[in-house]
């Protein structure tokens, strides 16, 4: 009621305060209502907003899970403008183009069978020559060398290329890759649903209809995923809008998304150089309104190696409750882009103190989103 009270003596505008209300109160906006938002509500009363809803959910509790990543090659057929770190098949010699063996995959698997890690995340880009069967065997040999390993794997861009040249539906994709061991899927490759937009920037990847199509397969085979948005460089809040409501209609539907991830777009060695980065607020805002918007999703991540330690700490108050995972220096596609985090790394014990460093409660889950470890008891004591 405090806050209700507080919302009632600041705001003005009738529009934005009843919006206001129905977020506060737990009432689903609209579309038209969150653009409205998108474009006359300051980042402080988005921040008021989202972490009400934030803290209506999760209390003071931040999730983050030990992963590591592996990316098989960067090598891919498509021709992204915002990309920094495909190369094509004829640039192989590319010092910055790898393509990692299966025995090299398996060094890096055997590499963390003694750790505490309980996540491997796979993607990469779309090789010619890796299919579906390739991947089928490669998760089962996973499986084989760390059992209990949780295997997040493919973009929906990589499922749909693999179901193409297999010539079987996503659905059978997917459950000889569930089959194989696979647990769930990250949410890459949505970037922005837009049909204009996507011409513009990623035009012969797959479409927005297959990329929802893709995982509405997913979850009917019983694997969750993640979505994902890129925002911050040809797009309008009507956009960023639309996107958001696309993933909320499918989510009314499936119930099967774990998070949603707004990625923000780094301007560094791609085609797209030229755009230059959305300001900090403009990130608050987005996660903001991601949190506010999407009713339906249980968890909203800021992707600390995309996005830097300190902005992920401050989106802790803006909607965030997961910072993902350890990560491990494992990934290059953000930092060859010129994200914040240029070795991202961070061992559990600096997650633990990131988080308690803004009052939030650290709890360690796993890759569903069960809790494995509330590490405020553990430093309480």
């Amino acid at each position: 009621m405090q806050i209700l009270s507080l919302l009632e003596l600041t705001i003005k505008n009738q529009e934005l305060l009843n919006i206001s209300k129905k977020a506060i109160n737990g009432i689903r906006i609209t579309k038209e209502e969150g653009l409205f938002l998108f474009k006359n509500a300051d980042v402080s009363l988005l921040a008021v907003l989202a972490n009400s809803i934030r803290e209506k959910l999760h209390g003071d509790k931040t999730y983050f899970n030990k992963n590591f990543h592996i990316e098989p090659t960067n090598i891919c057929v498509f021709d992204c403008k915002f990309c920094a770190y495909s190369r094509k098949l004829r640039e192989k010699d590319d010092y910055a183009a790898w393509e990692l063996s299966e025995e090299q995959i398996y060094e890096a698997i055997n590499a963390y069978k003694d750790s505490d890690a309980t996540e491997v995340h796979i993607v990469g880009g779309v090789h010619p020559k890796m299919g579906l069967e390739y991947f089928k065997n490669l998760i089962q040999n996973i499986k084989k060398i760390q059992p209990k390993l949780h295997v997040k794997a493919f973009t929906a861009v990589e499922l749909e290329y693999m179901c193409r040249k297999a010539n079987v539906t996503y659905k059978e994709g997917l459950q000889i890759l569930k089959d194989a061991g696979q647990g769930s899927l990250p949410g890459g490759g949505a970037e922005i649903f837009d049909e204009g937009i996507r011409e513009l920037i990623c035009k012969d990847k797959c479409t927005s209809a297959e990329w929802l199509e893709i995982h509405e397969a997913a979850h009917s085979v019983g694997m969750p995923s993640n979505a994902t948005m890129l925002y911050g460089h040809l797009e309008k809040y009507e956009h960023l809008t639309d996107h958001m409501n696309r993933l909320r209609e499918l989510q009314d539907r499936t119930k099967g998304f774990n998070a949603f991830i707004p990625l923000k777009f780094r301007n560094k060695n791609n085609q797209m150089s030229e755009i230059e980065e959305v300001s900090i607020v403009e990130d608050l805002k987005v996660f903001a309104m991601s949190r506010i918007f999407l009713d339906n999703f249980n968890h909203i991540k800021a992707y600390w190696p995309m996005i830097g330690r300190k902005t992920t700490q401050l989106l802790l108050s803006f909607g965030v409750n997961d910072i993902d995972g350890t990560v491990d220096d494992s990934t290059k596609i953000y930092s060859m882009a010129g994200a914040e985090e240029q070795k991202p790394v961070m061992t559990s014990q600096e997650m633990i103190e990131l988080i308690l460093q803004v009052g939030r409660i650290p709890i360690e889950r796993d890759s569903i989103y069960n809790e494995l470890r509330d590490y405020s008891l553990t430093t309480a004591q």
